[in-house]
């Protein structure tokens, strides 16, 4: 324990001497120091200048107490260890100024929102467990570069009740994420109490079984990881059957709503329509065209737009939840709409037609803009998925794009003045597993990249996303946001040059932060290996990880590694072939997922000596919904023609199988690494052996692979697979003296 607070204690001690340690994330936009420290200790008092912010003085010792354990004070007197007052001139609300003296800590206010953002610099100022600590003397002036920073939860896929709610709340806070984005309904859950239509939530808040849950529990078992396991205050019996889901009531609503704005966080509530609305259809099943919940051929059947019932029921909806939340916008959903059935329903092709419209794609946007009247009239302004582009967008929406492979939405959007969110899913959807570079790639995101000025000034703010599918329990969601909430936080409030690794030793300083509440997370990727490593008389095993709090223990005999299992203590050699699981272990003893890392024994390959017939690589497209690379040549050949590198063509659809095929030469003998990277699933071989197994549905994810090559030239395949249209691939290949990947390129057939 004593270790611990030392190690917390250490970045702070250590303030005058190095300021590029200091831990607080986000970094603030403008902070000097001096040498010596003000005393805060129990019962340290807190005051205000003025009686208005008394409830804010009330907040700051509440939570200074709960997230840091030192016992804070309220003063009558306006001299006091903490002053709060307003007066610090900027034009944004959420700034403030911090001064820390010999006369104690001196925080104003450009609003009261700019001292809420001062208590999460505070909170990170004063160690954990604290019942005295000096706070280094300091100058700060801080203030957002977005209005809108956002944190999103799904909550249908996998329910959260409404403490676990309230503590996702505040840990936004903590870095200054003033938007909670709340998604209340989807296919598989309705989640929200609408008085009006009760079978909402009898039949739509609780279901059977269903894939997530069972993909759950297979990588409960798998993992050895109980995180996944379905928390039993969601599970009920009902006859023979065990269900799943909840719901929150108004009156949870209201308390959620509550705690947010105390924390300066507006809630976004999101209804999602007219696709992913099979809970609601569940319980009225008029409201689709087919008079049931079913599936299209790609998303659940959607909203039959052309029934004035229909638009009725959603109007009603979208009245009651106005009242329950008071910020000014709304979400509409209105992403992955399957409009099979409304090209074969009879009231929607009349609506077609009544409505002067040109196709189910003007539906669409027709419906959009219908529902973004009915916001105004309850006075609210709509967001809603970049899908609304689609069919045309009216001038006083906003968009939330998502898609990177619909780079066009948000500079259309933004160019013709709608204001634009950016959360694009590549970088900043936390449900996609963490890869080697996810966090890097999240911290050096810039939302404005490819934007002209006047387009730059539209967007005002980035937002972090939360699927739920593979996301049951609190811990979980923990896992998948830590530590990539840092560098959305980074992003959303600082704004200013990026510096990896001066960002990455504030991550390792707060991940101390974590351990000591108990809070999960991701333990950084395990590097110095790749997935597949070969050599030709031995090789060095080096294991790494940036946090110097974390444990490795590893297995030879393709078992789970345990507590008990062999630790890694330093590099060593093998010269036999040999398989490796890896596992990363927190203080608390909690593992990480596994790493296998195989390293194989080879002799050099040799080289092909056959003639070519020209220049490029061949890349054959097949017509396929395979979940399996092996299943691609199963399928109908659509084309075949020739690319220069190993990309994505620049025409590919998606929904489909790639497999390119082509030679490519290294220049000498060597070990070669290679890297696989796609959304969805990918392999990779050369000279006929499989380097890297990238298979089956995914986001965006690389794996790595070594192959022994012969100077000259060697065949290379690769197959590849798109489940939806926002696909990619690419392959990469770097020497054993080279660090960088390049991509590969100048190939022959």
């Amino acid at each position: 324990m004593k270790k611990a607070f030392l190690l917390l204690l250490l970045p702070f001690l250590c303030l005058a001497q190095a300021p590029y340690r200091v831990s607080i994330i986000p970094k603030p936009q403008k902070i000097s120091f001096s040498e010596g420290g003000y005393i805060l200790k129990n019962g340290s008092t807190v005051a205000v200048t003025d009686a208005s912010l008394a409830p804010l003085a009330n907040y700051l010792v509440v939570t200074i107490g709960k997230e840091n354990g030192l016992d804070l004070k309220i003063s009558k007197d306006t001299k006091a260890d903490i002053t709060l007052s307003l007066g610090f001139k900027n034009e944004k609300a959420e700034a403030y100024k911090m001064g820390v003296s010999a006369d104690g800590i001196a925080i104003s206010g450009a609003s009261p929102a700019g001292i809420l953002m001062s208590v999460a610099t505070l909170q990170q100022l004063i160690p954990v467990g604290a019942r005295q600590t000096k706070v280094q003397f300091l100058k700060m002036e801080d203030y957002p570069k977005y209005s809108y920073r956002g944190a999103h939860l799904d909550v249908s896929r996998h329910f959260y009740s409404e403490d676990e709610v309230k503590h996702f709340l505040d840990l936004m806070a903590r870095y200054k994420l003033n938007k909670f984005h709340w998604h209340l309904t989807d296919d598989q859950g309705w989640r929200i109490e609408i008085k009006k239509y009760p079978l909402l939530t009898e039949k739509g808040a609780w279901r059977k079984l269903n894939n997530q849950d069972r993909d759950c529990l297979k990588l409960s078992k798998e993992q050895d990881n109980s995180d996944f396991n379905l928390p039993k205050e969601h599970l009920k019996i009902v006859g023979n059957d065990t269900l799943y889901g909840g719901f929150y009531t108004q009156e949870q609503i209201k308390g959620v709503v509550k705690y947010a704005k105390e924390r300066g966080i507006d809630v976004l509530p999101e209804i999602d329509m007219p696709g992913h609305f099979m809970a609601a259809i569940i319980g009225y099943p008029y409201l689709s065209c087919k008079g049931g919940a079913h599936m299209g051929t790609t998303f659940s059947d959607p909203l039959c737009i052309g029934n004035p019932e229909s638009l009725k029921l959603v109007k009603e909806i979208y009245t009651e939840v106005a009242g329950l939340f008071p910020y000014e916008y709304m979400h509409l959903g209105a992403d992955e709409v399957e409009r099979t059935n409304w090209k074969e329903c009879p009231k929607c092709q009349a609506k077609v037609k009544k409505e002067h419209l040109k196709g189910v794609e003007e539906l669409q946007a027709w419906f959009v803009h219908d529902m973004e009247k009915h916001f105004n009239k309850l006075g609210k302004k709509l967001i809603g998925w970049d899908e609304i582009l689609d069919g045309g967008l009216s001038p006083t929406a906003t968009i939330m794009w998502w898609r990177n492979w619909a780079p066009k939405a948000i500079s259309t959007a933004t160019e013709q003045g709608n204001l634009a969110i950016s959360s694009p899913c590549f970088e900043m959807y936390f449900d996609l597993l963490e890869g080697p570079t996810s966090l890097e790639s999240a911290y050096t995101f810039e939302p404005l990249k490819g934007l002209t000025l006047k387009q730059s000034k539209n967007v005002i703010g980035i937002q972090g996303n939360l699927w739920t599918e593979t996301v049951p329990t609190v811990r979980r969601a923990e896992h998948q946001y830590f530590p990539r909430i840092f560098a959305l936080s980074e992003g959303a409030w600082n704004g200013g040059n990026r510096n990896w690794d001066e960002f990455r030793s504030r991550v390792v300083n707060e991940i101390e932060y974590l351990d000591a509440k108990k809070i999960n997370y991701r333990i950084p990727n395990l590097t110095g290996f790749n997935d597949l490593n070969v050599f030709i008389e031995n090789e060095t095993v080096n294991v790494n990880c940036i946090l110097p709090n974390i444990t490795v223990r590893y297995t030879t005999d393709g078992s789970i590694p345990h507590s008990n299992s062999t630790k890694y203590i330093a590099p060593f050699t093998v010269s036999e072939s040999t398989n490796f699981s890896f596992r990363s272990f927190r203080p608390d003893g909690s593992g990480s997922e596994v790493y296998k890392a195989e390293f194989r024994k080879e002799s050099y390959s040799k080289a092909y000596e056959g003639a070519f017939t020209g220049d490029g690589i061949v890349v054959k497209e097949y017509e396929s919904k395979s979940k399996k690379c092996a299943e691609i040549k199963n399928s109908k050949l659509v084309k075949e023609s020739k690319v220069e590198s190993m990309e994505m063509p620049k025409d590919f659809k998606g929904f489909a199988g790639l497999i390119f095929e082509g030679y490519f030469e290294v220049k000498a003998d060597g070990v070669y690494t290679f890297e696989l990277a796609s959304n969805d699933g990918s392999m990779l071989y050369v000279d006929g052996a499989m380097v890297i197994d990238n298979d089956g549905p995914h986001g965006n994810k690389a794996k790595t692979g070594q192959k022994a090559l012969a100077k000259g030239w060697h065949k290379m395949v690769s197959e590849y697979f798109d489940l939806d249209s926002g696909g990619n691939i690419s392959v990469k290949i770097k020497s054993a003296d080279v660090k960088e990947f390049t991509v590969m390129s100048h190939f022959k057939n």
